[in-house]
């Protein structure tokens, strides 16, 4: 079975609007990525229709909230039959380790991975909401909790992924979004390009407007899927 290391994220409004562009693309080459503001419009019918059309989701939602509840949303979204889910890390141990509890016993859980620092975040931001260190300290403390907790992995940036690699093991899922061809921040901070997003350590690469806001997406999603494996 083919592993597709490319996450196209449909930060799309509307239904048609990410049924068009994900009918664009190749569920061999990559898998799609549902977030909050599609989820919120949509619901699971939509995940359900990209899910009948080849591709395996990641539902992107960022659970964060007291353990039972968050709990209680990882089964749900093991039940919609995704592929990775994920939850923040700030959540703290209890909330995490009930998480990953709650797919234990699933036949064939979704990937549970954690939120360590977004990647529009840079050191002052954390300063401001008292995250002491620099944004590799803190993704570092965070996913080696996420680790101990039982997770499968955690979303970093590019530039957190070598250091995780080498600390965390070759086991550990790293999800990296900030991931451009052309290494342009928009409002993202912490990016880099495919191939040394790749180099550092990356599993999957979360790539959303390279593809999405190209003039042809397909051919925009088979250049990098060349690049990366040239």
């Amino acid at each position: 079975m083919s592993d597709p290391r490319i996450v196209v994220a449909l930060d799309v409004d509307s239904r048609q609007a990410a049924l068009t562009l994900a009918r664009q693309l190749d569920p061999t080459l990559c898998r799609v990525k549902v977030g909050k503001e599609l989820y919120v419009a949509e619901g699971p019918r939509l995940v359900q229709e990209l899910m009948a059309d080849g591709f395996e989701v990641f539902l992107d939602l960022k659970f964060h909230d007291i353990p039972n509840t968050v709990a209680g949303a990882c089964k749900a979204a093991a039940a919609l039959g995704v592929w990775m889910v994920n939850v923040h890390a700030l959540g703290g141990r209890a909330m995490l380790a009930a998480a990953a509890d709650a797919l234990s016993g699933i036949r064939q859980p979704p990937l549970l991975v954690a939120v360590t620092v977004l990647t529009s975040l840079g050191p002052a931001d954390l300063a401001e909401v008292g995250i002491a260190g620099s944004p590799e300290e803190a993704v570092l403390r965070l996913a080696t909790l996420a680790k101990r907790c039982g997770l499968d992995g955690v979303v970093c940036s590019p530039l957190e992924a070598a250091r995780l690699r080498s600390e965390l093991g070759p086991d550990f899922r790293l999800v990296t979004p900030g991931v451009r061809p052309t290494p342009r921040a928009d409002d993202q901070t912490r990016v880099a390009t495919p191939r040394g997003a790749l180099s550092a350590g990356a599993d999957y690469l979360v790539i959303g407007r390279p593809i999405t806001r190209a003039p042809d997406p397909r051919a925009a999603l088979l250049a990098i899927h060349r690049e990366i494996h040239a």
